[in-house]
């Protein structure tokens, strides 16, 4: 008679209490959404779908529209970005430069996503290192203003992503065997051609996944927008934060909140009809 592992609860029992901790969590902003806000209380109101009504005003369809924009240009710039990293880290042979790689991709990691987005404000400041090296080499006359706009949003947001997509990056391209590279260049293949035609269509489930978890990740992020953005640059999640904490308008908070888990998980449908789509396209 086979014995069950005796330290096999160990392991489910905090991912029980995790999933019911999230669950109970979102039954109460649920509840929250449809409760009618009372002016200068903390108490609610009686039941009402006022709150989701508010949402097409045009304020916030804006920041809607600014969040998938932000999610999309930090999923598109942080695959160019990643992409030739997460090459050169799976196919150099060379022990230092692939340990040199690796150490710079996943480094940020370890640094909380204040932190880096103080160290942005930093560098994209008029006087910052950015500013101040264009302007020490005569590129510009006068300062680029890169704070407070969506250019200095999106750079930031590429910075803390980019660790994440170059692991998912070099997962897919080490399962890509070299054998495959080496018969198209002894075909008379160029390394720009067997790129294109047979590295990257090989790698598209981990462009997909990588994709993907910028896009999400991007569009519930909150404090490098509220930072570099400074307000200016209006998405879902600082406009819950600025219901929430400076109107106490809890209750319209929660129905964005309500309204941006939706939409996010739409958009992800979305990308996996895509995705099926690629991987056809891949395997032909």
């Amino acid at each position: 008679m086979t014995r069950k592992p005796t330290f096999l609860p160990w392991f489910i029992v905090p991912a029980i209490l995790t999933a019911t901790g999230l669950v109970v969590a979102m039954f109460a902003v649920m509840q929250f959404s449809v409760r009618a806000y009372v002016p200068g209380s903390l108490d609610v109101g009686g039941l009402t779908l006022a709150n989701f009504a508010g949402l097409f005003k045009s304020i916030y369809a804006d920041a809607f529209i600014n969040t998938v924009m932000l999610s999309a240009k930090t999923a598109i710039f942080g695959l160019l970005m990643s992409y030739p990293l997460a090459y050169a880290l799976v196919r150099t042979r060379t022990t230092w430069i692939k340990s040199t790689i690796l150490i710079i991709a996943i480094t940020p990691l370890f640094l909380g996503e204040v932190v880096r987005t103080y160290s942005w404000i930093i560098v994209l400041g008029n006087s910052g290192f950015l500013n101040s090296l264009l302007l020490a080499t005569g590129i510009i006359s006068t300062p680029v203003q890169f704070m407070f706009t969506q250019t200095g949003v999106v750079l930031a947001l590429v910075h803390v992503t980019m660790p994440i997509m170059v692991l998912m990056l070099a997962t897919a391209l080490s399962h890509i065997n070299p054998d495959y590279e080496k018969a198209a260049a002894s075909l008379g293949a160029g390394p720009v051609r067997t790129l294109l035609t047979v590295t990257i269509p090989l790698s598209i489930p981990g462009i997909i996944a990588s994709l993907t978890t910028a896009f999400a990740w991007t569009f519930s992020a909150f404090a490098t927008p509220q930072l570099i953005g400074g307000g200016r640059v209006s998405t879902v999640a600082t406009m819950v934060y600025q219901l929430g904490f400076s109107s106490m308008n809890f209750p319209f908070a929660a129905a964005l909140s309500i309204a941006g888990l939706i939409l996010t998980v739409l958009l992800l449908l979305a990308l996996k009809r895509m995705t099926r789509f690629l991987n056809a396209m891949g395997e032909h």
